[in-house]
């Protein structure tokens, strides 16, 4: 995603100047999870209706059906009948797409996220959360705000018919029923940050920084931007504490996709 101002939103010299959908795709013994799904072979087919014309002419998506997680899915070698769960760290349209691309699937998600997405009582809510994506009536698997702590973080828990090793971390503020989703890979932990932050400097605990006008549009979308910070502070935290166990990423730094690919 290239949005109208990316040079602005980045500045001089940056790296890159687009979003990417960094999606986590795990293989388990007897299936495959998908950690968000970035947009769908639907909303590629007809993004006007999927996505809306407002969202496709702001942040302007380049659609291509191979980029899609089907696609990449098929690519290296499943089916896309293997995904048999989809945790979403959050349903932005930008996220949950592709759901539709695995309709047999079990999609876990917060009960506050998917109420909030169902009722939509507000303009940027009516932006963000487009009721066509998962107009198929998709399974899905509702969490309250409960659990145990993890490095930190509390209300941390596992998700229904996945084994221990992955947890739903809540990391609210980008949308009220935002979570990250932590894997344990056997020698360290891999966490899914979704959009707790969009730039990679942002969880440098010594010199945390972030472009201006990214930092700008992070505060115009989130929906707490107090809480949404206070998470990222933890985050940071994370990262500084237990550099050594745990992999932090998000779902937008082409940096970061870049270094974990």
């Amino acid at each position: 995603m290239t949005p109208v101002g990316a040079p602005w939103m980045y500045g001089p010299g940056a790296h890159h100047r687009h979003l990417v959908c960094h999606c986590l795709l795990l293989e388990l013994a007897d299936r495959l999870v998908l950690v968000d799904t970035g947009f769908g072979l639907a909303d590629v087919a007809d993004p006007r209706n999927r996505l809306g014309s407002t969202f496709l002419r702001l942040v302007r998506p380049r659609l291509d059906p191979e980029a899609t997680a089907a696609a990449r899915i098929e690519a290296l070698g499943f089916a896309v009948e293997d995904v048999r769960d989809v945790i979403a760290t959050h349903m932005d349209l930008d996220h949950i797409g592709g759901i539709s691309d695995f309709p047999h699937a079990r999609v876990h998600v917060t009960q506050l996220e998917l109420d909030r997405a169902l009722a939509r009582p507000t303009f940027h809510d009516r932006m963000r959360y487009r009721p066509i994506q998962w107009s198929h009536k998709p399974n899905f698997r509702t969490y309250g705000a409960q659990g145990e702590s993890w490095f930190g973080f509390g209300a941390v828990r596992g998700l229904d018919t996945l084994p221990p090793e992955l947890l739903l971390i809540p990391l609210p503020g980008h949308t009220r029923g935002h979570v990250g989703v932590a894997v344990d890979a056997g020698a360290r932990w891999q966490l899914h940050c979704g959009d707790a932050y969009f730039f990679h400097g942002e969880v440098d605990r010594a010199e945390p920084s972030c472009p201006a006008g990214l930092r700008l549009f992070q505060r115009y979308v989130a929906v707490d931007n107090a809480v949404r910070l206070a998470n990222q502070a933890r985050v940071r935290t994370l990262v500084a504490e237990q550099r050594d166990s745990v992999d932090v990423f998000c779902a937008h730094d082409s940096d970061e996709l870049e270094r974990l690919g």
